[in-house]
């Protein structure tokens, strides 16, 4: 009886006994963020995609952890590479940025960045965001380009005594050129208050984007309302176009048009950022309707220079005799 309460008591002190040794922080493991929390901050989590489009250098751990799984102390990725993120950890002693992503390329390149660096050097793998990051990129260049063509196209048809047709200036006779401006503007009136305003708005929208709009914050809903709305404008501008009469140069017409557009988005998408691109905002629409009622309110136009006229006789512009 003895033996056995000895031997009793001896495996209870196996089992109740710890083996003390140094703690390794293993930085493939979850480092305990709440997902939830999160996604609803960061708008993203494990297993989201994205592509670097520029060089990004990976640490084998983030700062205070040790890892024996490397055998060089960092990687890389860029040039475009499709990346998805695999862990997420919170290291409050780095003064920088206390978000760590942890990335992966493939199962040989994969590592850890500062969530920083990591949305400057990459943007969501998906259409809609991948169109955003590249089209904010070249905007200038896209206005330079149609500005370019525009101005060639104003010189070939000065030299050769035709008419060139501009939007608010020279227009066509129709409405949709200018409600196309009055959507385009209001549209990137819209576009740089969210950005500017509700950033967090615009931030889940660009990570999970759609060209839905309902179900969408209001905003948001706006937005993409005023978006389909620029392409049906669109499409019924070209469909005028058709029907003007043979002196009427479309594709000169639509590049002017596309110049003016693309003033307009980067006018006021920067200017409502100082709360005085609402003002001009409602300066350029009085400015549109009145330039499009003096324009098109007009029944006659001149068979020399092709101005408007509200009645036949002496044109205002070229002096030429219009009768019947």
């Amino acid at each position: 009886m003895r033996k056995l309460l000895l031997l009793f008591t001896f495996l209870i002190a196996l089992v109740s006994c710890t083996h003390e040794k140094p703690q390794c922080v293993d930085p493939w493991a979850t480092t305990g963020v709440d997902s939830v929390s999160f996604r609803k901050d960061h708008h993203y989590w494990k297993n989201y995609n994205l592509i670097a489009f520029d060089s990004i250098a990976l640490e084998s751990a983030i700062p205070g952890a040790v890892s024996s799984i490397y055998t060089s102390d960092s990687a890389a990725v860029g040039d475009y590479d499709e990346i998805v993120v695999a862990n997420v950890a919170i290291v409050p002693e780095d003064s920088i940025d206390s978000v760590w992503i942890m990335v992966a390329r493939d199962q040989m390149t994969m590592g850890w960045v500062r969530e920083s660096e990591l949305k400057e050097k990459s943007y969501p793998d998906n259409l809609i965001s991948s169109f955003i990051h590249h089209f904010s990129d070249a905007r200038i260049l896209v206005l330079l380009i149609c500005l370019s063509l525009a101005f060639a196209i104003f010189l070939f048809h000065t030299f050769r005594k035709e008419r060139f047709l501009m939007v608010h200036f020279n227009d066509i006779h129709s409405f949709y050129p200018t409600l196309l401006c009055l959507t385009m503007s209001g549209s990137a009136a819209l576009y740089g208050s969210v950005q500017h305003y509700w950033p967090g708005v615009w931030e889940e929208f660009y990570y999970h984007p759609t060209l839905n709009p309902f179900g969408q914050p209001t905003v948001i809903m706006i937005f993409l309302f005023s978006v389909w709305l620029m392409l049906i404008i669109l499409i019924a501008v070209a469909e005028d176009l058709r029907r003007q009469p043979k002196g009427v140069n479309g594709i000169s017409y639509m590049i002017s048009l596309g110049g003016v557009c693309m003033i307009l988005y980067l006018f006021f998408s920067l200017t409502v950022q100082y709360y005085i691109g609402y003002i001009c905002l409602a300066l350029y629409w009085c400015f549109a309707l009145y330039r499009h009622w003096t324009n098109n309110s007009a029944h006659y136009r001149c068979g020399n220079c092709g101005s408007a006229l509200h009645e036949l006789g002496r044109c205002p512009r070229c002096g030429a005799i219009n009768e019947k």
